[in-house]
């Protein structure tokens, strides 16, 4: 085995991370040595306040990137994007004019280009015959040079306007929660001119050995395996989490570590997962826009770095059954441009509440939005995942610790408390003396789908695949605007005579006893929770097409239009491609397993069947007992009539919801009428076929053989 497997000798370019770190981006450094003082100032102008480029400035820059890229060998350019399928896209040009006979890079190929849309999602913005779309540069995220090849991060939007892509929504919900955001700020420090949405993203993921995942046409087709057995090993010694590092996986590790910091992804953590074969990795808090872009490089990275050392990389959700899925826990956070993280607590009163004002805030925002926050995380992968094996349940509720909890408690009860004249409100509140670091005051929650850890609020219900712009981007969008109503309703407080303070406090102790439903400190995973949150009115959407109904409903349009997000052509077609997307994911399982079963476990179990059969006919002629090999024959063919009912029942079933032209009940018919109702059928059978198999006769490499060996 370990001559089949060799270890990849892996060298840092220098002994200190710091020697290399960002030395494949264009960035702050960078430009600041290349650039002339005045065009310098007015790229950090355009990255810190979204000020325009002019054409001149951008041949500055173009000439300065081009020199820099040559001089590393770089040889192509590409504006590089995030359409809505998910991953990244990239349409790479050269650097050399074979006309003029040297390299050329002008400033309207950094700012502008326009690559073929018509084989990109678009939702029905255009006709399937229109072709233009256009990409623009975006200078608040570094430029990078990745595989000999210059990227330029851009959004992506139709020929006529409309967003086609995750990063422009994404930068725009960053506008509507630092303007709302600003407004609350300024009634405890004027000095506040911008708040900086943050993100750290733990993304979590499963290695196997190259080798045998090519032998799965599952893993190859669909990410996950349809079909398994669980091994009589799983997780449940509970040995794997924070254990020693497989040899190979860490040098993995280290070698995708080292390509990360050379492209500026302060990544600083691994470790083993709960699962076996199943690994994390998490960055430092960046801006949220570069933390999005970090991560789908990211993975793009760990990807190509697997390969080489003869290692896959899973990001699906759940591609084992039976042991934990894998999330990517979005760590969020408010911070100003004073330096303040609005989600931190301090031994201020001011402060503190300012900080339980952003905290009750954000509660609110769940409460009245959860609906839209569960559909910003399904997709046909997270259904899997979510409410088994550490993954919290579909439904949203905020955990905010028994510390902040009895706080919130404490000022909703004595909000109306009679302040006299010299008497220290806060005080008399019971919120002068919040902890520093509430994290230490509670446990953290791991059944919760949105917590707050002491300094931030930790999302932790977004899928391991999933683009994390999406559920941001929503995330954003309804704190703004529930930041946006507290102003006013802050506002008429104090129109109607009450001291600003005191007007803040009316206002939060409202909000609180509005928003308590939403509010959950126990185990998320309990039949008591799922009929707790029934009797509290709070949504359990298990399935996505039942999930993103709620992009129908006027509200959701009138909140992303009002916030200038998403108008309701772009928020229409969002909803179409994830509805498309949820039935091809389901299309393509089902199909997988239809080939599989057919034309592999179904032949395999026979021709083993035959084998027993003779086996036991010799036996009976030899006078000797047959009985456990007639029993053995019999439960097969229990298992293969099972299994070949179920296939050709589903395969009719795909064909009977492909002729329904809604494409809402066609995916809620790939929902129920195919995933729900044969896939666990047909696995069963597998699974159990696979216990009676011989070893020897088994078409597919089983569970203990993907996670264990490395």
């Amino acid at each position: 085995m370990a001559t089949a497997r060799p270890r990849i000798a892996v060298t840092a370019p220098a002994p200190k991370i710091s020697d290399y770190f960002g030395s494949q981006i264009f960035g702050t450094k960078q430009m600041k040595e290349s650039l002339a003082p005045s065009i310098f100032k007015k790229v950090m102008e355009a990255i810190d306040k979204g000020t325009k480029i002019d054409p001149a400035t951008a041949e500055e820059i173009a000439s300065a990137v081009k020199v820099w890229a040559l001089s590393k060998g770089v040889t192509h350019y590409t504006h590089w994007f995030q359409p809505l399928t998910g991953s990244t896209a990239e349409k790479h040009d050269s650097f050399f004019d074979a006309h003029a006979g040297i390299e050329k890079f002008k400033g309207s190929a950094l700012v502008q280009q326009e690559p073929d849309a018509s084989s990109f999602p678009h939702g029905g913005i255009r006709s399937t015959f229109e072709a233009r779309g256009y990409t623009a540069w975006d200078p608040s995220s570094p430029i990078f040079i990745f595989e000999k090849t210059l990227c330029i991060p851009t959004i992506f939007v139709s020929y006529t306007g409309e967003a086609l892509d995750y990063k422009t929504p994404l930068l725009k919900s960053m506008e509507a929660v630092n303007s709302a955001a600003v407004e609350i700020c300024q009634l405890f420090d004027r000095n506040v001119r911008k708040v900086t949405p943050s993100l750290g993203v733990e993304q979590e993921y499963f290695v196997i050995d190259k080798a045998l995942y090519a032998t799965r046409p599952d893993l190859v087709m669909s990410g996950r395996t349809v079909f398994g057995h669980s091994p009589a090993r799983g997780q449940q010694l509970e040995d794997h989490y924070f254990g020693t590092i497989p040899t190979r996986v860490k040098d993995f590790m280290m070698d995708f570590e080292i390509e990360a910091h050379k492209l500026g992804i302060p990544v600083s953590t691994r470790h083993n997962e709960v699962a076996p074969g199943q690994f994390e990795v998490a960055p430092v808090f960046e801006e949220i826009n570069k933390a999005t872009d970090h991560n789908q490089l990211l993975m793009d990275i760990m990807d190509k770095v697997a390969e080489k050392h003869n290692l896959k990389v899973l990001f699906h959700e759940k591609p084992f059954a039976g042991v934990n899925g894998s999330g990517k826990h979005n760590n969020w956070s408010l911070i100003t441009d004073t330096g303040v993280n609005l989600f931190q607590p301090s031994n201020s009163a001011r402060e503190n509440l300012q900080f339980l004002t952003f905290v009750v805030a954000t509660t609110k925002a769940v409460y009245d939005y959860a609906d839209l926050l569960r559909a910003s995380i399904a997709s046909a992968n997270n259904d899997f995942r979510l409410g088994a094996n550490e993954a919290p349940p579909a439904i949203m509720s905020v955990f905010l610790g028994s510390t902040l909890s009895n706080v919130l408690d404490e000022l909703e009860k004595n909000g109306n408390i009679k302040i006299e004249k010299g008497d220290n409100m806060y005080m008399k509140l019971g919120i002068s003396k919040i902890p520093e670091i509430i994290l230490d005051n509670t446990d953290r929650n791991r059944t919760s789908p949105f917590a707050f850890t002491g300094n931030k609020f930790e999302f932790r219900a977004v899928g391991s695949s999933a683009n994390v712009a999406g559920p941001m981007t929503v995330l954003n969008v309804i704190v703004a605007e529930t930041l946006r109503t507290l102003a006013k309703d802050i506002e008429k407080e104090i129109s109607a005579g009450k001291e600003k303070k005191i007007a803040i406090v009316n206002v939060l102790r409202k909000y609180i006893k509005d928003s308590k439903k939403i509010r959950f400190e126990g185990d998320g995973y309990s039949e008591e929770w799922e009929k707790e949150a029934a009797k509290r009115g709070l949504s359990n959407k298990k399935s996505t097409p039942e999930a993103l109904d709620i992009y129908h409903d006027k509200k959701t349009a009138d909140l992303f239009n009002r916030h200038a997000v998403l108008n309701p052509k772009e928020l229409h077609a969002r909803h179409e491609i994830m509805l498309e997307n949820y039935i091809k994911k389901v299309q393509i399982e089902s199909r997988v397993m239809g080939d599989l079963a057919l034309n592999h476990i179904i032949p395999t179990a026979i021709q083993y069947q035959n084998k027993l059969i003779e086996n036991a006919n010799g036996l009976k002629g030899l006078g000797l007992d047959n009985k456990a090999a007639i029993e053995t024959i019999k439960e097969i063919s229990k298992h293969l009539e099972s299994l070949k009912l179920n296939v050709h029942a589903m395969i009719e079933e795909r064909k009977r919801l492909n002729k329904v032209e809604d494409v809402a009940e066609r995916a809620k018919g790939y929902s129920s009428a195919v995933k729900d109702a044969f896939f666990e059928k047909i696995r069963y059978a597998v699974d159990k076929l696979e216990l009676l198999v011989d070893d020897e006769f088994w078409p597919l490499v089983k569970y203990r053989e993907m996670l264990f060996i490395k």
